[in-house]
């Protein structure tokens, strides 16, 4: 009887530790949500038995999510300062680091707004006193939109009227809401809201706008870490985030 028991203990420890080597955490920014959770679904179909599990947000908390020691296997933030800093504090395995996905910083305003910027001068008019982007400390279009800011001289106009989100979706949503003026999200984020904002202008950006991907030093699941990692960058994967409009880095 102890015989059995034994044994039966053995195949179920043995059983969950394969159904774990399975599933996969993968940590992404907010801007990826459409692009990964359709990737997710191609993954799973070409690797039988593999779950994976998103965490969408803006890079800069869910960086601060595995330094706190979430069960993270992949991270791919939006942009490359988050990802230095995660390998700075040795939460990455380096070799795994690649750049997947580029993309760009556009602004927009409601569908139903009669104002129509063509320059980021504009924004100093009378009809824009709500402006959005993400917090710069933690969301990288907060930087990325900062930083265009400063390079044509506004920063101390338009200082009074940011608005910022916590994400860029939430900046996004915003803006559809009607609840600003105008907002600086990324062109994949502005797409799919396309009825209810319109992009009025790219913004060129001094720091190119490219996703990092990479395996979490302390995953659990190396292998398929790797694996998924890999299939972001292959052709299938690739296809799937051009038809959410992100482009090669």
């Amino acid at each position: 009887m102890r015989l059995r028991s034994a044994a039966l203990v053995a195949a179920l420890v043995l059983s969950s530790t394969a159904a774990s080597a399975q599933e996969l955490v993968v940590s992404a920014a907010a801007s990826l949500t459409n692009a990964f959770q359709a990737a997710g679904k191609a993954f799973e179909q070409a690797r039988p038995g593999a779950k994976i599990t998103f965490n969408f947000a803006a890079s800069g908390p869910l960086l601060a999510q595995i330094q706190q020691g979430a069960p993270v296997d992949v991270f791919a933030s939006a942009d490359q300062d988050t990802m230095n800093r995660a390998a700075a504090a040795n939460l990455i395995a380096v070799p795994t680091r690649v750049d997947f996905a580029a993309n760009t910083l556009v602004l927009i305003v409601p569908s139903t707004s009669t104002q129509k910027p063509t320059q980021l001068a504009d924004l100093t008019g009378s009809g824009f006193q709500r402006i959005s982007t993400g917090t710069p400390a933690t969301v990288p279009v907060g930087r990325y939109t900062m930083e265009a800011i400063e390079k044509v001289g506004l920063t101390a106009a338009l200082q009074p009227r940011w608005i910022y989100g916590e994400s860029v979706r939430q900046v996004l949503n915003y803006v559809a809401r009607g609840e600003v003026d105008a907002g600086f999200v990324y062109r994949t984020d502005a797409l799919i809201e396309a009825d209810k904002t319109r992009i009025a202008m790219t913004v060129p950006t001094t720091t190119p706008v490219t996703y990092p991907i990479a395996q979490i030093a302390s995953s659990k699941n190396p292998a398929l870490a790797t694996e998924f990692i890999a299939f972001v960058r292959s052709a299938p994967g690739q296809q799937i985030l051009e038809r959410y409009g992100f482009s090669k880095p």
